[in-house]
This record gives structure tokens, C-alpha cells and sequence, in this order.
């Protein structure tokens, strides 16, 4: 009779465990299933950068010399690599964005679980990144976001880890990511400033960047090698950082967007020692003039940069890309257009709202020498958060750019609301 009811109350006092493991199961394979019939039934086509890695994976899938040095060739090399075991399509290339989503999801479970949250938020916040659309509508754009937030989200479970060698690890797929997006490389940077603030401990701080730094060195320094070899001097992952900062920081471009460079006023790319320059020399270049350029007209770059930051973050450019050339009917793309755009609104609005008072937060704690109270994951969303809108700040503005974001986004979001929420119910005198 006592077994019996010791089985009872066993079962009774861990069905809520069941129910939650459920709960994540059913939403990521709701995600995935909106995914797939997101692909099936919306066509979309590769063109402009998603057509260039495309055809790069399928040179790279047939023995071919894998670039150029022009710009990055992670993703293309991966999907060089999938092409090589399953045939190059671009239905082949969307069934990799597919299992990648799910990676995703099961990642940011991971990243969750790791979090000091109380059950009922944890699911919402699932929800809402399982459920944003840029994560549904992203799996037919044959683009390097989705991989490069794989690689982050996979390098922030590490982080959140118990393991030992964490860091060395999380060294390892940041040179990967690296390779990916070139400017992945200052991750360590971001984990030296979360270390340091949280723990207070300088030198544990400083060998763990070190170590981080030093390991993504290791990894992408063959591809440096290569490029350095292939252009007969010193090469970086890319040579592509030059093109996009000139074509960005110019008097011509009015939106911090792109534009050909060829229309820029006295263009360099017009002239004859830019044409008989290799790769690495106009990449020199290019630098040396959106610098200049940068330095004479201070103001104009910062007007640049806001709007840059404007296109990243609220401007639905993934429903265009995700849709072209699949044919579908322009009333149902304007639609999504405009409801994607409310959602970005909502959702990117209230993160920078929550990134702000949260930084307040944190400087007021360290000034007080009270960092160690401060939450450990938001201080990190943060520094991500300004990482990427440093980046975006300084180089082009596209809301693809947003995308690796989201985690962070839905996140902020979730509490910047809940916590206006619980104000208005406090002014109105409800108990929340």
C-alpha cells in the first residue's frame, strides 16, 4: 500500500516536469512545421549576396578554388560541403536552413533553462522566438545568418555551461564564426567586459579572453594564410569591410544603405590604380577614403549611423528577400510587409528601451560596487546588443543584419513589457 502511494505522489509531483518538456516539444514543432510550409509553399529565389554564396557553394561542392578573398566564405563552405554529400540545389540549401532553425531552437531551450526564470516566462520567451516571424521567414534565404546564429547561440550554451574548458571551446566557434562574419572576431571582448563587471576579478577576466582570442586566432589563421598567400601580402578572412565602408560613408549615400560604388563623387573605383590594385590593395584603398571622408564630415556620419541603425532594426527586409521571385500575389507580401514591421516596432522599440535603463543599471551598480548583483545573462544580451549595433553604427543598415539578434530582442522585449505592463496595473490600482 505505501509503494503504491509513494508512486502516486511520485508521479504527481513530477507531472509538471513532463507538462514542460511537452510545452517546448509542441512549440518547436509548431515552429517547424510553419517553417517547412513556409519553404514549400513560398518559392522564394537566391539573388544579389544570397545568389554569389549560392553559386560559390556550388563551385566549392565541385573542386573549385573557394573565393576570391573578395568577402567571407563560411557559409558558402559549409553549404559547399552539404552540396558535395547531397547534390547542390537551392531546395538542398533550404533543408539546411531547416535543420539549422532547429538547432536554434534547441540551443536557445538550452539557454533558457540556464537562466534564473520563473517557469511561466521562461515558456513565453520560448514561444516568442520560436514564433517570430524573421525565424519562420528566414529559411528560404540562402543568406549567413542563419549559420552565424547557430554558431553564437551555440557558443553562448558553452558559456552558460558548467564545462571545464569552456572557453577554449567557445575560442574555437568564435574563429568559425569569424570566418562567417569577420567581425564575429571581437566576441572576446564582450566576454572580458560580462567577466569582468560581474565577478570583479581582473585577471580570470583577462585569461579567459585571452584564451577565447587566442584559440579563434588559431582557427581562422589557415584562411589568413591562404588569402595571404594568394594575394602576396598580409590578408584578413576578408577583403570586403573596405567596399562596404566607402560605399556607406560617402556625401551620395543619403540612407546609410547600400549603393554601387561607381556612384560615389570621384569615385576610387574609377580610377586606374584601384583597377590594376589587387584585392587587398583596394581594400586599403577604400578604407583609407570612407576614413577620410568619416573624419572631414563628423556629423553627417553620425546622421548615417542612426539611420543605419533605423533600416537594421525596423525595416522589414526579410519578407522582400524571403518572397522574390517566388511569385506569390504583392497584396499578401505588403500585408506581411506591414505586419512584420508592427512586430519589429514592438519588438526591437522596447529592447532598446530595456538595453538603455539596463546599461544605467549597470553603471550605477558598478559606480556603487555592486556589479556582482547584477544579472549575469541581461548583462550579457547587453554587451551583444551594442556589439552588433556598434558594427551596424559604423558599416550598412539592412534588416537581414537584425536577425541574429532576435534571442536577445524577444528576450528585453518580453520583460520591457512586462514591466510597463505592471506600472500601468500599479497606476490603475490592480494588484499584478
Amino acid at each position: 500500500m505505501k509503494t503504491k502511494v509513494f508512486e502516486y505522489n511520485y508521479y504527481q509531483g513530477n507531472s509538471h516536469i513532463y507538462s514542460n518538456r511537452w510545452y517546448y516539444y509542441i512549440m518547436m514543432a509548431l515552429g517547424m512545421a510553419l517553417s517547412i510550409l513556409w519553404v514549400i509553399f513560398v518559392n522564394a529565389k537566391p539573388f544579389s549576396d544570397f545568389d554569389y554564396y549560392y553559386n560559390l557553394a556550388k563551385e566549392i561542392s565541385r573542386g573549385f578554388p573557394w573565393g576570391d578573398t573578395y568577402t567571407s566564405v563560411g557559409y558558402s563552405i559549409v553549404l559547399g560541403g552539404i552540396f558535395k554529400l547531397f547534390g547542390a540545389s537551392v531546395l538542398t540549401a533550404k533543408i539546411f536552413n531547416l535543420c539549422t532553425t532547429l538547432v536554434n531552437y534547441l540551443c536557445f531551450k538550452f539557454i533558457l533553462s540556464k537562466v534564473n526564470l520563473k517557469e511561466i516566462d521562461r515558456k513565453i520567451i520560448f514561444g516568442l522566438f520560436v514564433l517570430f516571424p524573421n525565424n519562420i521567414l528566414f529559411n528560404s534565404i540562402l543568406g549567413t545568418e542563419l549559420i552565424f546564429t547557430s554558431i553564437m547561440l551555440a557558443a553562448t550554451c558553452l558559456y552558460f555551461s558548467n564545462l571545464r574548458f569552456k572557453y577554449f571551446f567557445i575560442g574555437i566557434l568564435t574563429g568559425l564564426n569569424t570566418m562567417v562574419k569577420p567581425f564575429f572576431i571581437v566576441f572576446f571582448f564582450a566576454i572580458f567586459l560580462v567577466d569582468i563587471i560581474k565577478h570583479k576579478k581582473l585577471i580570470w577576466a583577462l585569461r579567459n579572453c585571452l584564451i577565447v582570442l587566442i584559440m579563434s586566432i588559431i582557427v581562422i589563421s589557415p584562411w589568413i594564410y591562404r588569402n595571404t598567400k594568394l594575394m602576396g601580402q598580409l590578408t584578413y578572412v576578408s577583403n570586403n569591410d573596405g567596399i562596404v565602408l566607402y560605399i556607406n560613408n560617402n556625401s551620395q549615400n543619403h540612407l546609410g544603405r547600400w549603393m554601387p560604388a561607381a556612384n560615389v563623387e570621384d569615385s576610387i573605383v574609377n580610377k586606374p590604380e584601384y583597377k590594376k590594385a589587387n584585392r587587398t590593395e583596394q581594400n586599403r584603398m577604400l578604407k583609407a577614403a570612407a576614413k577620410k571622408w568619416i573624419k572631414s564630415h563628423p556629423i553627417d556620419f553620425v546622421k548615417l549611423g542612426f539611420k543605419r541603425l533605423a533600416s537594421t532594426y525596423f525595416v522589414s527586409d526579410d519578407v522582400i528577400y524571403s518572397t522574390y521571385g517566388s511569385g506569390l500575389n504583392k497584396h499578401y507580401v505588403y500585408a506581411l510587409f506591414g505586419f512584420d514591421s508592427i512586430v519589429r516596432l514592438i519588438v526591437f522599440l522596447s529592447t532598446i528601451v530595456y538595453v538603455l535603463l539596463y546599461s544605467l543599471k549597470t553603471l550605477y551598480s558598478i559606480f556603487k560596487g555592486r556589479s556582482d548583483e547584477l544579472d549575469k545573462f541581461k548583462l550579457y544580451l547587453i554587451m551583444l546588443f551594442f556589439m552588433f549595433t556598434s558594427v551596424y553604427f559604423v558599416t550598412e543598415g539592412q534588416g537581414r543584419y537584425s536577425f541574429p539578434e532576435i534571442f536577445i530582442a524577444v528576450y528585453c522585449c518580453y520583460f520591457s513589457l512586462k514591466y510597463l505592463l505592471h506600472l500601468l496595473l500599479k497606476v490603475k490600482g490592480i494588484k499584478a
